[in-house]
């Protein structure tokens, strides 16, 4: 998975001992956004760092997808199996509207916080270089790669049409909660996206003919880079 040739630092406090990593990679301006979108549009914070040609990214906590399916999975409750194909409901959601794409099960983690009654799982993106790259609407839904396939069977089994109806929409309406709360930060952001080529004119073509295809709108196909397609995205959150 090297196209950015990563490598991982462990910084430690000779104080009390704590530690805490952080990935210093090559900078791609699809993952600077993603990182950006990430901070602003999902539930989680992120730092990082930007000069020039590199970047150093947090370390994100949490069991790698893949890790998780395998050997977590089969061992959770049936409450907690409905939990976690209600996150990744949301997560599918949260993908395709900030259009994040490639998240299959090694690209994302599983954070799970116990609690006094039941323990709580959360699901993360952690690789963002696919941010308005990707011609294929499908790219951008997690629920289409076959890695996934263990979640999406779980999400059928636990979770009817009308509960993933409103998972779909409760995710949406904080979408929009956020990008409201964020107005200015993310106006500067788009504004330079807009001017940015992200991804080849055949890729943006093809994008804003599928996503007009599935919202039902003309409004994506006067779009003419990744910057106006997202920003028409978002803006159907926060009719």
């Amino acid at each position: 998975f090297g196209n950015s040739k990563p490598f991982r630092i462990k910084i430690r406090n000779i104080l009390n001992d704590n530690f805490t990593y952080f990935y210093v990679k090559k900078a791609d301006a699809s993952r600077a956004y993603g990182l950006e979108f990430e901070h602003m549009l999902s539930p989680y914070n992120l730092n990082f760092l930007v000069c020039e040609d590199t970047l150093v990214e947090e370390h994100i906590a949490g069991i790698p997808g893949d890790e998780f399916i395998k050997d977590y999975l089969p061992k959770c409750s049936q409450s907690e199996k409905s939990q976690i194909a209600k996150q990744f409901v949301k997560f599918n959601e949260r993908c395709f509207v900030r259009l994040l794409g490639d998240m299959h099960s090694s690209n994302f983690v599983i954070d799970v916080t116990p609690d006094f009654e039941e323990t709580h799982y959360r699901i993360r993106a952690i690789d963002f270089d696919q941010q308005c790259y990707e011609a294929k609407k499908s790219i951008y839904l997690p629920q289409y790669f076959k890695e996934n396939n263990a979640l999406i069977q779980l999400g059928m089994d636990v979770i009817t049409p009308e509960s993933m109806r409103q998972y779909q929409r409760e995710e949406r309406s904080l979408i929009a909660t956020r990008v409201k709360s964020s107005h200015l930060e993310l106006e500067d952001i788009l504004q330079t996206m807009e001017n940015d080529q992200l991804a080849p004119k055949s890729h943006v073509d093809q994008l804003k003919n599928e996503l007009s295809k599935h919202y039902q709108t003309k409004d994506f196909l006067k779009c003419s880079s990744m910057g106006e397609i997202l920003r028409k995205s978002l803006s159907l959150v926060t009719r």
